[in-house]
């Protein structure tokens, strides 16, 4: 990261510009910082100055206690600022929610896309979540950060092999330095449900993206948000899991963010759709 900026705590924020036009922010999701988005980025730089950053607790960013959602939005207003007072977001996974906690407040945005933010669309599916920050917070108490990093892994669904091999890669330590960002996200989807209030309450236009090879209730999470938000438009990409390709993702993206550039012009789904 080329770049510094200060969020409204003093907290130093760590991020880079690439391409020209109008700015979009990405926001990365658990367990990553800034540089996991730089294929997208790249993919969208030929028409957008395209903005990644590390998120507080995490690179070459700071991180100041106590720890609120609150000071991560201000941290997208800093970055915002920036780039010069207006932008367009997009986060994956959790970084999606911080997104739409980002829209709801009513920062300067021009639009909002997210991609497959992991919501609960039932109240049953909220206990492993509630079992996961308990287990968490407890974990990261008595600074077991690899054991932390495992509740993580075990809650997207990988398999206990795979956790165990992932203990003995080069990249272990790296996921164990920013194991205490898990509490972050953690917060930012607070008990799980779809926020349906937060969500009713934002003014700019959403896109909800999940992938078509994606299981049903990412789908259906990504739904929900679309369909709740006032100016929703939900997409299903063909093929794509929750690492979606950035040369299949790209193109939509960047329909989007033209279309909610230009106030006067039609969005490309005014409503959800099962697009492919």
């Amino acid at each position: 990261m080329d770049k510094k900026t200060l969020s409204r705590d003093g907290t130093p924020l760590a991020y880079e510009r690439t391409g020209q036009g109008p700015a979009v922010v990405l926001v990365s999701g658990a367990m990553s910082t800034g540089a996991t988005m730089r294929p997208l980025a790249a993919a969208l730089s030929d028409r957008f100055g395209v903005v990644v950053y590390d998120r507080r607790g995490r690179g070459e960013s700071g991180d100041t206690a106590p720890y609120a959602v609150e000071r991560e939005v201000e941290d997208i207003a800093a970055l915002v600022e920036a780039v010069g007072g207006e932008a367009a977001l997009y986060g994956i996974s959790s970084g999606g929610a911080l997104a739409l906690h980002a829209a709801a407040s009513g920062l300067p945005l021009r639009g909002v896309a997210v991609y497959e933010v992991p919501y609960a669309v039932h109240e049953g599916a909220t206990k492993q979540r509630t079992e996961y920050t308990e287990r968490l917070t407890e974990a990261l108490a008595q600074g077991r950060r690899g054991d932390a990093v495992e509740l993580f892994l075990r809650l997207t669904g990988l398999a206990e092999e795979m956790i165990q091999g992932a203990r003995q890669s080069p990249m272990w330590p790296g996921m164990e330095a920013i194991a205490p960002s898990l509490a972050h996200d953690d917060a930012v989807m607070g008990g799980g449900l779809v926020p349906t209030e937060r969500l009713a309450s934002i003014t700019v236009p959403v896109l909800s993206v999940a992938g078509g090879a994606s299981p049903a209730w990412m789908r259906e999470a990504a739904r929900a948000v679309a369909e709740t938000a006032p100016q929703g438009t939900y997409r299903s990409l063909e093929g794509q899991t929750h690492t979606a390709d950035p040369s299949v993702l790209a193109p939509v993206l960047a329909e989007f963010f033209s279309s909610a550039a230009q106030p006067g012009q039609e969005l490309m789904n005014p409503k959800p759709t099962d697009q492919k």
